[in-house]
């Protein structure tokens, strides 16, 4: 199957990544880092399901790490930088994660984000990367005012390079399914999804007419479902 086209109605549906981690790589008492953690959720929760683990979270937008930091949890540490420049010691961690953001790293510094990872994960620790297919109803919506058809294919071209200059990183793993998205209206829908607090994506009133009118046959009393389909890969760091 080719990444870049699934259809999501073909893949099965998988609302909790964690379990999906965890039967790759059992999560029993990991030292892991996630690059780019965004609000920390899933590492809030993952701590909270496994309490033997460590996370370090890594994160450049400045807004969410300040929000983060404002509510601390034991075992869990963040730290402003980007993947390209980890400022840790080398092989420092079991697991590196990075969910829904390697395509958001520089296209440029992609492959020394990867580096810098394989820097920091322990000889026979893994890299789990879950990025985004492009595909789909909601993608269809999203690429209106931000289209991803360059970045994404780029991440998964990253880890192509990664793997076949045989240097750091060899494939172990790889799984394809479908995460249900749901918005109560619209409204949650724009402030969810249009306004980041880490891009501007410049949306006018025309952009905004142009989304809701996409959006609107999707919608019911219920609010409106989406799929977003979903490419895993997982990395064993080499000896």
């Amino acid at each position: 199957m080719n990444p870049s086209s699934a259809d999501p109605d073909l893949l099965p549906i998988q609302n909790d990544e964690l379990e999906v981690l965890n039967e790759l790589v059992p999560l029993q008492a990991q030292s892991i880092i996630e690059l780019g953690c965004g609000s920390a959720r899933l590492a809030r929760d993952l701590l909270r399901r496994w309490p033997l683990c460590h996370v370090s979270g890594l994160e450049v937008d400045a807004v969410q790490h300040a929000k983060k930091l404002a509510v601390p949890q034991d075992r869990l540490v963040f730290v402003a930088a980007g993947a390209q420049a980890v400022p840790l010691a080398d092989a420092s961690f079991d697991l590196a994660l990075m969910l829904k953001s390697l395509h958001h790293v520089p296209m440029a510094a992609m492959d020394q984000a990867l580096a810098e990872v394989a820097r920091v994960v322990r000889p026979g620790g893994h890299l789990y990367v879950s990025e985004p297919i492009y595909g789909g109803a909601m993608n269809e919506l999203v690429r209106l005012y931000n289209d991803e058809g360059v970045v994404r294919p780029a991440a998964q071209a990253a880890l192509d390079r990664a793997l076949s200059s045989g240097q750091h990183w060899e494939a172990v793993a790889e799984r394809r399914f479908a995460q249900a998205v749901r918005f109560a209206s619209f409204d949650d829908f724009v402030q969810r999804m249009m306004y980041p607090s880490f891009a501007d994506h410049r949306i006018d009133e025309a952009m905004l007419a142009r989304v809701r009118a996409a959006f609107e046959p999707h919608g019911g009393e219920q609010g409106a479902a989406f799929v977003r389909p979903m490419h895993v890969r997982l990395l064993r760091r080499k000896g």
